[in-house]
């Protein structure tokens, strides 16, 4: 595990973009996987930045989400989907086809089966992802099974209610109450992984992740096993951390 301490969101984003473009340009046919939430917005911008000035090019490039809400169309402005294509596919010259968000409508229980299906035959060569206050990775909440693949996640109200209050103007009835993730055991299967951490609200996750010990209680722990895994935390994230 390699963590990289850099000094703010800013210096975090341009770090990672730098990462996750030495991926693409040296793989023109490299599977992505991605992340939504707050984090990866501004490393989103970078690369449609790069791609406008610098003509890299993702029209053989697939990218394969880690989650989605389950009970939303595509085109619902709260959709992973719809985050995806408003903050990176819309500016990019990627085929639409090879992009793959678990899909939010349908029967939950095969719609994780076909993404597993779709891992499988897709091996990810480089993982993106954020963390939470309490070490989740994806829905993989504390609690998520190492070996777990894509599954059924039950929201727990906590999340919910965060969710109508961020992201629905308050109205709780419009907030889902399952989603799709990606397991942990899928995640370590990438080839790299690369998270992002910024903020003091992710400083014990952090810590947990990097020097605590391995726990489903904090699911990050999980990656202290990868054999290529790149931190990259803000002084604030990176606070608790000793061994600097």
């Amino acid at each position: 595990m390699k963590v990289i301490i850099v000094k703010d969101y800013e210096e975090a984003s341009q770090k990672a973009c730098e990462i996750m473009l030495d991926v693409v340009k040296n793989n023109p046919k490299a599977n992505l996987g991605l992340a939504t939430g707050s984090t990866p917005i501004r490393m989103y911008e970078l690369m449609r930045e790069d791609h406008k000035k610098n003509g890299t090019s993702y029209k053989d490039i697939k990218s394969f989400n880690l989650d989605e809400y389950f009970g939303l169309d595509q085109s619902h402005p709260q959709s992973y989907h719809y985050f995806m294509c408003h903050n990176l596919f819309d500016e990019l010259d990627i085929d639409m086809n090879n992009v793959h968000v678990p899909k939010g409508k349908g029967n939950i229980d095969e719609e994780c089966d076909a993404y597993n299906k779709l891992l499988e035959e897709n091996p990810i060569d480089i993982q993106l992802l954020g963390i939470g206050s309490n070490g989740h990775i994806g829905f993989n909440e504390p609690g998520t099974p190492f070996d777990s693949v894509t599954h059924k996640v039950e929201l727990k109200q906590s999340t919910i209610e965060d969710n109508a209050r961020l992201f629905f103007n308050g109205k709780i009835e419009d907030v889902p109450t399952q989603a799709v993730s990606m397991g942990i055991a899928n995640i370590m299967k990438a080839k790299k992984v690369l998270l992002i951490a910024c903020g003091e609200g992710k400083a014990k996750a952090i810590y947990g992740t990097v020097e605590g010990p391995k726990t489903v209680d904090i699911p990050a722990s999980a990656l202290q096993d990868h054999p290529d895994c790149t931190i990259i935390a803000d002084e604030a994230a990176a606070k608790l951390l000793t061994k600097k």
